[in-house]
C-alpha cells in the first residue's frame, strides 16, 4: 500500500515518534509522512502517531497524550506511542515470532515509554537512547531544518530496531542449541557447544548442576568458562584452581601438565588451550580441585 498516509507532530520530536516511524517502514515499504498538528489533515490520516488525543489501534490512531492516557503494562510502565505501534504490529515486524517481539518490547520499547513517559524507577541513568534521538533536534544555531533531523533520526533508529531485533533473535535461537547440549552432557557439570552461542540464561534455567561451558573461540582455539551463580553476578558456582589465576602459556603449562594450554583470567572464571582434548582437560582438573 502505497497512498498510505502517515501523520505525526511536527516540530521537536523525541524517541517514541522517531521509532514509532521506524517501526512502520517494515510494515509499509512506502508511505506519505506528513508531520503537523493541523487537525483536518490528523483526522483525514490513514495512521496517527503521538498527536491527537486519541488511541484506537483500529482506527491507526495511537497518542497517549489523553487524558488516562493508553495504559500502561503489568510491571507499570505506560505506553508511548512506539509502545502502542508495537503491541499492535511487534509480532508481524518480527516475522511472527511472539518471543523475540517481547524481547525486543523489553530490552528496548518499555525503556523508550518509560522514559517519554517520565517513569524513571528502574530506568539506568546516564546518556539514553531516548537523549540520543532528542539531540537530532536542531539546535537554536543551527539553520537546519526539523522534518529534514526528524528524517535522519528515523534511519538512525531504523538501524538501532533491526539490531535489537537481530540480538533478540539470535538469543532466542541460541537457546535451542544450548538445549541440546545440556540434554547431551556426557558430565551434567560440563556443558559442550560445537559453536559459541549465548549460553548463560538457558544454562540457569534448565541446568542446577552445570559448573563450565565449554566453546570454540572465533579465532579457532578452545574455552572454558566458569558458570556464575546467578545472571549477572561475579561469583561463580565453581571457580578454576587458585594456582592458575593469571597464568598463560609456559607457566600454566608447567602448572596443568597440558601442553597448549594458553591462559587463565586472574578472575579465575575463564580459561583457554589450543584443542577441544585439552580444554576438557582442564574441566577434568578443575572438578576435582
Amino acid at each position: 500500500m502505497n497512498d498510505i498516509t502517515i501523520v505525526t507532530h511536527n516540530g521537536n520530536f523525541h524517541a517514541d515518534d522517531v521509532f514509532s516511524i521506524a517501526a512502520l517502514k517494515y510494515i509499509f515499504p512506502a508511505f506519505k509522512l506528513i508531520r503537523t498538528r493541523d487537525l483536518a489533515v490528523i483526522a483525514e490520516a490513514d495512521i496517527v502517531i503521538d498527536v491527537g488525543g486519541e488511541y484506537d489501534a483500529d482506527a491507526g490512531r495511537f497518542d497517549h497524550h489523553q487524558r488516562g492516557g493508553a495504559g500502561e503494562r503489568d510491571n507499570g510502565i505506560p505506553y508511548s506511542s512506539f509502545g502502542l505501534i508495537w503491541q499492535k504490529y511487534g509480532v508481524e515486524i518480527c516475522q511472527g515470532n511472539t518471543e523475540i517481539a517481547q524481547s525486543v518490547d523489553r530490552g528496548l520499547v518499555s525503556t523508550i515509554d518509560a522514559v517519554d513517559c517520565g517513569h524513571v524507577e528502574g530506568i539506568a541513568q546516564g546518556i539514553s537512547l531516548s537523549q540520543t534521538i532528542s539531540m537530532f533536534n536542531p539546535t537554536w544555531q543551527e539553520d537546519s531544518h526539523f522534518d529534514s533531523c526528524f528524517d535522519e533520526a528515523v534511519d538512525f533508529a531504523s538501524r538501532i530496531l533491526a539490531r535489537f531485533i537481530a540480538s533478540a533473535s539470535g538469543g532466542i535461537n541460541a537457546k535451542d542449541i544450548v538445549v541440546k547440549a545440556i540434554e547431551s552432557a556426557a558430565d551434567p557439570r560440563v556443558i559442550v557447544l560445537e559453536k559459541y552461542t549465548p549460553w548463560k540464561t538457558t544454562v540457569h534455567t534448565l541446568s542446577k548442576k552445570a559448573l563450565y561451558v565449554i566453546y570454540p573461540s572465533g579465532s579457532g582455539q578452545w574455552r572454558i568458562q566458569t558458570v556464575p551463580v546467578e545472571l549477572g553476578s561475579f561469583e561463580d558456582r565453581k571457580s578454576l584452581p587458585k594456582s592458575w589465576a593469571g597464568l598463560s602459556n609456559k607457566e600454566l603449562q608447567d602448572v596443568t601438565s597440558i601442553e597448549d594450554a594458553m591462559f587463565c583470567h586472574n578472575g579465575l572464571f575463564i580459561a583457554g588451550a589450543e584443542s577441544f582434548e585439552s580444554t576438557m582437560k582442564m574441566a577434568t582438573i578443575a572438578l576435582k580441585e
